[in-house]
């Protein structure tokens, strides 16, 4: 049986305190007291007989048997939430709210028309998409604020519990304005790539480690001037009106190419190529509006991989 001590609270403000990694934060999120959170844990161990935190310096960090435990709290709330939103979208009359996580890589050239087509279908279904930096959106997917999403492959120590579908694969590419000095014939583009001003994915991004790699194998151990950033948003208005070179995945600047405002470098990125397709909770069952979401997501995927070389 259930342990009967193990309360919903105790769940809800262990998985929060795991999300943040600080009681401090979780507290302030929960609008609760520190040693509300404090008490809250240690009654959480007391009745596992475990330790689930451990101080980490000034920090706290989980304990193995807590990453064991928040799979299955994750899942214990996500259950909760998706009865509660569908009781409560049954008596609105509505369906089920999805939740999407989009990287960049995907927000400008699937998902418009994978939405496009799912609201066709006329579910009723209210849509929420978030876009972020990849380890923020697998962790909102692990405690059940996410049901589904759709970017690069995360490295294999991110996908415990987590199921990834692939759709396709991509590259990442160096890319900068039209007239740019560096696409004049004749330059080396690696030996003078130091002289710009660079836009880097962020260190948490998906394809930073790609990125260092391919520098690293063409000599470059480090650039002098970075900005950091996972904007598309940003970095396509900073690389238009200057002489930045953005590095970024091929989906989020693939339209600029083709009307000509952005222009690739002459560079061979193969090898930073990754999959990109579907990440899922292992423990959930997709509801109907969603499995019809993630089919049109399959179709875009297959439209776009049929008129554009990847």
């Amino acid at each position: 049986m259930i342990d009967s001590r193990v309360k919903f609270r105790h769940l809800q403000t262990f998985v929060e305190v795991a999300r943040q990694k600080s009681v401090m934060k979780a507290a302030g999120l929960l609008n609760v007291s520190q040693p509300a959170v404090t008490k809250t844990i240690r009654e959480l161990e007391e009745a596992l007989g475990v330790s689930v935190f451990e101080r980490d310096g000034r920090g706290i960090r989980i304990t193995r048997y807590g990453e064991v435990f928040l799979r299955h709290a994750g899942a214990a709330l996500t259950a909760l939430r998706q009865g509660i939103d569908s009781v409560s979208s049954a008596r609105l009359g509505d369906a089920v709210p999805l939740r999407i996580g989009a990287l960049p890589t995907v927000s400008t050239r699937i998902m418009p028309q994978a939405i496009a087509a799912f609201l066709k279908e006329e579910t009723g279904s209210r849509i929420k998409i978030v876009t972020g930096e990849n380890a923020v959106l697998l962790e909102q997917l692990r405690i059940g604020d996410l049901d589904l999403v759709v970017g690069r492959l995360a490295a294999p120590e991110q996908m415990t519990g987590f199921s990834f579908e692939h759709l396709y694969s991509e590259r990442v590419l160096f890319v900068v304005r039209a007239g740019h000095p560096l696409l004049q014939g004749g330059l080396s583009v690696f030996s003078t790539l130091g002289n710009y001003t660079i836009l880097m994915p962020t260190r948490a991004s998906i394809i930073r480690p790609f990125v260092e790699r391919f520098l690293i194998a063409n000599a470059i151990a480090s650039l002098p001037t970075q900005i950091e950033t996972v904007s598309d948003a940003f970095g396509r208005a900073f690389v238009r009106s200057s002489d930045a070179v953005w590095i970024i995945s091929a989906g989020v600047v693939e339209s600029d190419i083709r009307d000509g405002t952005i222009r690739a470098l002459p560079i061979d990125t193969s090898e930073t190529k990754g999959p990109v397709g579907l990440t899922m909770r292992t423990d959930s069952i997709p509801s109907l509006p969603l499995s019809l979401l993630i089919q049109t997501v399959r179709e875009a995927a297959t439209d776009i991989l049929r008129d554009t070389a990847v």
